[in-house]
This record gives C-alpha cells, sequence and structure tokens, in this order.
C-alpha cells in the first residue's frame, strides 16, 4: 500500500513528497526525488528508498538534474539518521579505519547508543556499522577507476589491511581487486550495433556499465576499434541484453530522453574523469568551451588537457564531449568526426527551443 502511494507521487511529479522518499531506476543506476522532471520510468523498474543514503548504499547515483541528495528530510528522525551518515563519510574521509562508535555519533545527534541503533536501523534497514563499510567499499572501487594502485585503493580508503576485502572480494567487488583495476583483462564485454540518425551505433557494456558507445560508418570498422581498445577482454555479440541502454541512447538522439544517465564501466585516470563528469552536467542543447571546463574542475591553465580528456572519450553521447567547443565557438575536433558533432548540436539546441 505504501509502494502504491510512493508510485502515485512519482506519477504525479508531487513536489509535496520530497523530503520523503526516494526512488531509483534499476535500468539507469540513478535515484531521483518524486517531483522530478525527467522521463517517467516503468513501475517495474523502479525501487523505494527512504532516504538517499539508503539508495546510495544500495549502488545508485544521485540524479543530476533533480539532486535528490540536496533535499532536507521532512522527518526529523530521517534527518538526524542523514546527519549521522554525513558523520561517518567525514571520519572515512579523514582517514578513520572503522566507523565512529555509536557512542560518540549518538552524542552528536542527542541519543544514546542503543536509540541510534535502533532509529538507524529503522530508517536504512542496515546498521550504521554496516552502512560505514558500504561507504568504505565504495571509496576503494572510486579509486581502482581511477587508476589507483590496489595497495593505495585499499589503505586510503581505511582499511588497515587487504586481507579481510580480498576473502570476500568475489562477493563485494565480483573479482579481486587487483583485476577490478585492470578492467578489460579476464572480463566479458558484450555488444552491438544498430542504426541510428548519425549512422551505426555500437554499444558495448560489461555487466556492471556501459565500456564504449561509437558512431560509424562500418559494422567491421566498429568491431574493430572496440576489439582494439579491450584487447585483453573476451569481447561478443549480444544484441538482447544490451537491448534496454541501446533504447535509451536511440531516444536520446530523438530527443525523448535528453537526460542520458547510463551506468559506465570505464578504465580512466581521476583527472579523466573529473573532466567526464563535468561533461555530464552540461545541459542538453547547450555548449561549454575546453577553456570554461578547466577552471570547473579546478585547473584554469589546463584546457589543451581537458580537449585531450575529451579526445579519450569512449562513449559517446552518454559522456556529452560534442558539447565541448573552442573559445571562439567554433566546434573543435570529435572522435567521431566533427559533421556529426554539428548535426548534435544543432539538433539539441532545435528541440530545446
Amino acid at each position: 500500500m505504501v509502494e502504491q502511494q510512493y508510485w502515485n507521487a512519482v506519477a504525479a511529479r508531487s513536489r509535496h513528497a520530497d523530503g520523503t522518499f526516494v526512488y531509483a531506476v534499476t535500468t539507469t543506476g540513478v535515484y531521483c526525488r518524486p517531483s522530478c522532471p525527467s522521463r517517467r520510468p516503468r513501475r517495474e523498474h523502479v525501487r523505494f528508498f527512504p532516504l538517499p543514503e539508503a539508495a546510495e548504499t544500495a549502488g545508485y547515483r544521485p540524479c543530476r538534474r533533480c539532486h535528490p541528495q540536496q533535499l532536507p528530510a521532512s522527518d526529523p528522525a530521517a534527518e538526524r539518521v542523514r546527519q549521522v551518515c554525513r558523520l561517518i563519510d567525514a571520519a572515512l574521509e579523514d582517514g578513520e579505519s572503522g566507523a565512529p562508535s555509536l557512542a560518540r555519533l549518538g552524542a552528536a545527534v542527542g541519543a544514546s547508543a542503543h536509540q541510534l541503533q535502533r532509529l538507524f536501523k529503522r530508517e536504512l534497514g542496515i546498521s550504521p556499522r554496516d552502512f560505514a563499510a558500504a561507504r568504505r567499499l565504495a571509496r576503494v572501487k572510486a579509486r581502482l577507476r581511477q587508476g589507483s594502485g590496489v595497495a593505495g585503493a585499499l589503505y586510503e580508503a581505511g582499511y588497515g589491511s587487504s586481507s579481510r576485502l580480498y576473502e570476500r572480494s568475489d562477493a563485494q567487488l565480483g573479482m579481486t581487486p587487483a583485476t577490478y583495476r585492470k578492467r578489460g583483462e579476464g572480463m566479458a564485454i558484450g555488444f552491438t550495433i544498430v542504426t541510428c540518425p548519425l549512422g551505426r551505433l555500437l554499444v558495448a557494456a560489461t555487466a556492471r556499465g556501459i565500456s564504449a558507445v561509437s558512431l560509424g560508418a562500418s559494422d567491421r570498422a566498429l568491431e574493430a576499434a572496440l576489439q582494439a581498445e579491450y584487447a585483453a577482454a573476451e569481447i561478443r555479440r549480444d544484441d538482447a541484453a544490451l537491448g534496454r541502454w541501446v533504447s535509451a541512447i536511440l531516444a536520446h538522439l530523438d530527443g525523448a530522453a535528453p537526460d542520458l544517465a547510463l551506468p559506465l564501466d570505464l578504465q580512466a585516470t581521476a583527472f579523466q574523469w573529473r573532466v567526464w563528469r563535468e561533461l555530464q552536467k552540461i545541459p542538453y542543447g547547450e555548449t561549454a568551451s575546453y577553456a570554461a571546463i578547466a577552471r570547473r574542475i579546478g585547473e584554469p591553465r589546463a584546457a589543451r588537457a581537458v580537449a585531450r580528456a575529451c579526445a579519450d572519450n569512449r562513449t559517446a553521447l552518454v559522456v556529452p564531449c560534442h558539447r565541448v567547443v573552442r573559445g571562439d565557438g567554433a566546434l573543435g575536433g570529435y572522435r567521431w568526426g566533427v559533421e556529426r558533432k554539428a548535426k548534435l548540436l544543432a539538433a539539441e539546441r532545435r528541440r530545446r527551443s
């Protein structure tokens, strides 16, 4: 009954429900506030969570359009739990090896250790200790994705020893940390190729997210480029498994889904990730210069490095490098052809107006 009420609020994009719960979409890996203006998902693809922190612990990312993590909780008890979550995150950021004690956390929010434990489990379904463990693991994953060494990633995330993570790595990471860092090596990548308004579209992905989105005129050339990019991976064609992501990308090209938030599984440097995340913030139908992106990531002299990161982007449209232009307004380069870049920008501006 409660879930039906939540769904009704999502269907109505009710602002009155904001702060009461968030909903996550299993096909995109993103969670939103009830009033999010993004295209409504199908009911079977939706999960509900009482707090943003609960959605993030389950592996979902906040929507870049409605910013659900910035909403205050409407329930004072829920806000106390969110405050504790922030304290745990701050402790991990400071390098503490575990969650602060219940007594310390409780004192910060005016509750006893027992009261806090009950409140936390009621709101999130897990204990503060379990929440800290999930956040610490997320930090390991982030550092491995950015190219950190295994030992460095573990210790930076607060693990005093690598043995405990390695013992449970298959359950927690799906592989050992070393393999996780190498990405393509020993992993299976499925791909499909379809027709789109810009020619042929290749989409490739692992079980965790999209590894490549490429545009071209020749299926053979697109497949050869994928094989070269992920030479250590097992690559096979899998049209059925990638159907939902292909549909989302085609809908985006048709203007039906301006906010293309899909999970990614890419190997990149920390700088590249910073650039790519900033590109994903450029609104549909708008552009930014290489120099502007450099300033936004706090590297005002790195315009050329930003241009290189754009050229290294392997996921067309999902990371919208086509929205980055030169300071004088000229289009600049594009991995999949300047003509395609011009068509993309023209179509986005036309649909946005």
